[in-house]
């Protein structure tokens, strides 16, 4: 079943871009380039919407918003709730102030231009080991989407009380 929801995630994404790619073409707007094309494959198979897109943590992602946020964070005891945030280019909710080169650093070493670490559940450790080319590809892809205005909920200490859904992540001991 969830292999199914995955199938039908997948085809709704590829649908949406495609649609993306076609309106832009009616408008006298380039295509996606290459690099661009490169980095939407990477965000599918390293899959960002998978934590980003609102609803797909409960199996119903929502292909409108896609890498918009999550209105669902990840609870790590003793630490807080961290919410995934939102990838499109929206200045206001997403990382349209962020240049390709914060991207990069971001999700190769999980520092935040303003010099926050992100958690451990976003796996910067393994994403450290993209190639600079496909670095770069994956940045252009994030900067050229469309921009979707969508705020995700704020991180919430280890103290504050949630006012959004999260999942509590069991720690072994």
């Amino acid at each position: 079943m969830r292999q199914a929801a995955g199938a039908l995630a997948g085809a709704l994404a590829l649908g949406y871009a495609a649609l993306a790619v076609a309106a832009a073409f009616a408008q006298g707007k380039p295509g996606p380039t290459a690099e661009q094309k490169r980095g939407a494959y990477l965000a599918r198979i390293m899959d960002c919407g998978g934590c980003h897109t609102p609803g797909a943590l409960v199996g119903k992602p929502d292909q409108l918003r896609y890498l918009a946020g999550s209105e669902i964070g990840f609870e790590i005891p003793g630490v807080g709730i961290f919410y995934p945030p939102n990838l499109t280019p929206d200045r206001e909710t997403g990382l349209g102030n962020w240049s390709a080169a914060e991207i990069i650093k971001a999700v190769r070493t999980g520092a935040r231009p303003d010099g926050r670490l992100l958690v451990p559940i976003m796996p910067y450790h393994s994403y450290g080991e993209l190639t600079d080319t496909d670095a770069k590809a994956l940045a252009a892809y994030l900067k050229s989407m469309p921009p979707v205005h969508n705020k995700a909920p704020g991180i919430v200490g280890p103290s504050e009380k949630p006012s959004a859904a999260y999942l509590k992540l069991a720690i072994p001991e």
